[in-house]
């Protein structure tokens, strides 16, 4: 069986990315052995940004985008009959 080994910029780079992830290292260890650290680091950023989005109001609730766009349409559909 090999061992494995990090060094220790990649033991720092694995640290930090678990904090962001809010998982230990060894949980996401298996996630940057079979993905990478790039695409894991990519991967949490953009959860991250989006659950920041999310907890500061800069999504629009889906209902109120369904709401507007039959708004619009029938607008849209009033003049085309006029």
């Amino acid at each position: 069986m090999d061992i494995l080994a990090l060094s220790a910029t990649e033991q720092r780079r694995l640290e930090r990315l678990a904090a962001a992830a809010g998982r230990t290292p060894k949980a996401m260890l298996k996630h940057v052995l079979r993905d990478g650290f790039d695409y894991c680091e990519y991967v949490v950023g953009a959860v991250n940004q989006g659950l920041d989005d999310v907890n500061t109001g800069k999504l629009v609730p889906s209902s109120d985008v369904r709401h507007k766009a039959r708004d619009l349409i029938s607008r849209h559909a009033a003049k085309q009959a006029a």
